[in-house]
């Protein structure tokens, strides 16, 4: 056993490696990419030779790691939140086969949206597909929940969530690890017929899953993380899940919070424990990272007889991130002054790196369509969505991973004339595949943009899977090679880059256009890494 410094996300990849998996399967998104980092660069990991490379997207990580499941080895699977969405239908699906070597499913949630187009919250999905989910208040929960996961899910024979927010993940707390468990054996379900959802055996599942249900909430009840904390003032009951739970503590540095408080890092809601509460308390205030999921369910449990409170009638904000001062303004207590940022101090939006291929992209696109008018650019996530930003002001839409070229494809379903998608290289890879394939079936009238920096390089830098693929894979789809372009995005190239998306823009059809340079960013970690390589 060793105590380590360890950030949310490394304590579970740490972990996950400890428990005996045999693989992990991901797709980088902030603040989940370094689980996988981490594990990629674990000692152990890389002498047990754990799978440990990335996947085009979130559903086929889930998939793959449910596969290896099938095998009867321990998987993990990682994404962030808006990944989530990616992978539902295996996710929904795969509750209901159940697993067979444990499953745990490590989502990452982003309150206030540091990162990302939206801060839903992870754990509607998983009391939607009805399985357990564990939400640790601290990184030492992260790291001893994850270790024991995988024999819950083996136990239950349901896959796991594991939900962390970004406070969590991208923290550092000494962390002290378990005994190393060997890998499980190789062995297929005992049921041949388990993972198949044919109606007749899908029903027969659902059933199964509906009867664990109170199983999961006893459970729960019974579960060193789910706990009730005696207090002498029952004028008020605190319900605290997650990290919240730590934001209360920081109000009472000795422990001594005169309110009862029910703590919850394990779904589904401990029952027993919360009616104690609400039979001993006069209200309840609940304290969550996210959405008001437990203050929804407690709304409805005790109907008019208690008054329940917290973000949905505005004692804790309805949006963005929680905090320590949150909680003390509800509770009433005095706030300290908050330290003012010094006059002298700016706010500084994010930008394009100086040198980024995409800035000549971008000027020579925004040369081509100024004749045609505004409104016209539709893009996605990457950080070449920067460009709807000025000086560049260039592109207009950005809503989810593949968007641009679907969305596109609408609106010059429209009739809209010219129109453009701009999309990266890994989210081309990662969802732009399909929608491509739609615009050649239907012969669809569009210039698509593919701005390939060789990386994903807004999460790090990690390897694309596009890489030396893009022509082979919009040639098999369906593109005519003619109309598959390429330029370098060099200023001194601007004269061509303008006349080969004239061309292309004239082109009644699919077109595809690849502006292909190195992020300028890991070129320059390729040569530090070199360096360093070098000296040693």
């Amino acid at each position: 056993m060793q105590r380590k410094l360890l950030m949310g996300v490394e304590a579970i990849g740490q972990a996950a490696v400890d428990a005996g998996i045999s693989g992990v399967y991901a797709y980088p998104g902030t603040p989940s990419t370094e689980i996988t980092e981490y594990i990629q660069h674990n000692k152990l990991a890389i002498e047990r030779n754990i799978h440990r490379e990335w996947s085009a997207n979130e559903k086929t990580a889930l998939e793959a790691a449910l596969g290896m499941s099938y095998a009867g080895k321990r998987s993990l699977a990682c994404m962030k939140h808006v990944g989530l969405n990616v992978a539902a239908d295996v996710f929904m699906n795969m509750a209901i086969t159940g697993i067979n070597g444990g499953l745990v499913v490590v989502v990452a949630d982003d309150p206030s949206q540091h990162s990302s187009q939206n801060e839903q919250d992870s754990r509607f999905y998983g009391k939607f597909a009805m399985i357990p989910v564990f939400e640790p208040s601290n990184q030492q929960e992260a790291y001893d929940m994850t270790y024991e996961a995988f024999e819950f899910s083996e136990k239950t024979g349901l896959p796991v969530m594991l939900r962390i927010p970004t406070r969590l993940a991208h923290s550092r707390a000494g962390v002290v690890s378990r005994p190393v468990q060997n890998e499980n054996p190789l062995h297929l379900p005992s049921n041949p017929m388990q993972f198949m959802l044919l109606p007749a055996y899908g029903r027969k599942y659902y059933q199964n899953l509906l009867d664990k249900q109170n199983w999961l909430i006893r459970l729960s009840e019974e579960s060193s993380y789910n706990d009730y904390f005696e207090g002498k003032d029952k004028s008020l009951g605190i319900v605290c899940c997650g990290i919240a739970y730590n934001y209360l503590m920081e109000n009472y540095p000795e422990d001594n919070c005169p309110y009862p408080v029910v703590k919850i890092s394990q779904y589904p809601i401990p029952e027993k424990l919360l009616h104690k509460l609400e039979k001993e308390c006069d209200e309840l205030l609940v304290a969550e990272e996210g959405y008001p999921l437990v203050e929804e369910q407690l709304t409805d449990f005790f109907g008019k007889g208690t008054r329940v409170w917290g973000r949905l009638n505005g004692a804790l904000p309805r949006k963005g991130e929680l905090n320590p001062d949150h909680l003390a303004k509800a509770l009433g207590k005095e706030l300290k002054e908050p330290l003012k940022m010094p006059e002298t101090l700016a706010g500084r939006p994010p930008s394009l790196c100086a040198g980024c291929g995409h800035q000549d992209s971008y000027e020579a696109l925004n040369e081509v369509i100024a004749d045609a008018g505004n409104g016209r650019v539709f893009a996605d996530i990457g950080c070449y969505t920067l460009g709807a930003l000025p000086p560049y002001s260039t592109i207009n839409t950005c809503v989810d991973m593949g968007a641009s070229i679907t969305m596109a494809k609408g609106a010059a379903d429209a009739g809209l004339v010219p129109v453009f998608a701009v999309i990266g290289d890994s989210t081309f890879t990662h969802s732009g595949i399909t929608g491509l394939l739609d615009c050649v079936v239907e012969k669809t009238n569009i210039n698509i943009l593919i701005v390939d920096n060789e990386t994903v390089a807004m999460t790090g830098g990690q390897d694309s899977s596009a890489k030396g693929r893009i022509e082979k894979i919009c040639e098999g789809v369906g593109v005519d090679p003619e109309h598959i372009r390429l330029f370098v995005p060099l200023k001194k190239n601007h004269i061509e880059i303008v006349q080969i998306i004239r061309e292309e823009m004239a082109f009644n059809g699919v077109s595809v256009i690849i502006g292909r340079r190195e992020c300028v960013q890991r070129i320059a970690k390729t040569k530090k890494m070199n360096k360093a390589i070098k000296q040693v």
